[in-house]
């Protein structure tokens, strides 16, 4: 016996779920006016369309940065999109910011975590592909953490970049200084000594390949190799990186001067595009 499908069905089902009169209608109609089947209808395709635009890039987006209340450990949540006129819309905003207050809130670790939480008595992983069903866009989610007995939190560019530095003792300016210099320098490495051995051998190698096509004979080039490392290193790492508020000294040094026992542990940046 077929089920009569209301405009008031239809209406509950948009408003529950965000998706579109049409595909609300088709949903209670193969789901006979199960509510709950419906969702669930409209959640497979919002995998079927997920996986249809596994292809298509999500450049745009909202980065949010936040740390706990004790500043001791901080997350990165990256909503992204296809289009700016869907990561500048208020309620896309807003869908992103109760994604990270809800993983700060559990305290969640990882990706999967976050994923498995649960807003308003759905999982964060049917909001996702609740949300793809409803605007029709590549919908993804990214996530970073870090601990330490002080994190600092830094978002650039209209939620476009969110940026994470752990310290080993409190100090909110230089923390929001330094995570400004990240944002802005994207270092690859905090020191000389966390840059992977694999890039410095190819960094090596590619510097005595230069100073070989140059003319320079192959006794000088190990040498001269050494000072372009040593420039790599300058320009790459965080500490080595001219401090972008004080050119005239390192971040290294800067850190120094504002506390000799303060140290970089670690920091994380995410950014669109």
């Amino acid at each position: 016996m077929s089920v009569t499908i209301t405009a008031a069905d239809i209406n509950k089902l948009r408003q529950t779920t965000g998706a579109g009169m049409m595909d609300c209608r088709k949903a209670l109609t193969e789901s006979n006016g199960d509510f709950e089947a419906a969702i669930d209808w409209l959640r497979k395709q919002g995998q079927k369309v997920a996986a249809k635009r596994s292809d298509r890039e999500a450049k745009e987006g909202v980065v949010l940065a936040k740390t706990n209340a004790a500043n001791t450990s901080g997350i990165i949540v990256c909503v992204s999109c296809e289009t700016d006129f869907v990561s500048k819309n208020a309620e896309f905003v807003a869908f992103a910011q109760s994604i990270i207050d809800a993983g700060l809130a559990a305290d969640v670790k990882s990706l999967d975590e976050l994923n498995a939480i649960e807003i308003g008595g759905a999982k964060v992983a049917d909001l996702i592909s609740d949300k793809l069903a409803s605007i029709g866009e590549k919908i993804a989610l990214k996530f970073e953490r870090i601990d330490a007995p002080f994190v600092a939190s830094y978002v650039h560019g209209a939620n476009r970049m969110g940026v994470l530095i752990g310290l080993n003792k409190a100090a909110a300016e230089a923390g929001k200084d330094v995570a400004m210099q990240i944002a802005a320098m994207n270092p690859l490495a905090v020191d000389e000594s966390s840059v992977p051995a694999e890039t410095i051998a190819r960094e090596k190698d590619i510097a005595i390949e230069q100073i070989k096509a140059e003319g320079k004979p192959a006794e000088m080039a190990e040498k001269i190799a050494v000072g372009k490392i040593n420039k790599f290193f300058k320009e790459n790492t965080l500490l080595g990186q001219a401090f972008v508020k004080d050119n005239s000294k390192s971040v290294g040094q800067y850190l120094k001067d504002t506390d000799a026992e303060l140290k970089v542990t670690e920091f994380k940046r995410v950014a669109l595009g």
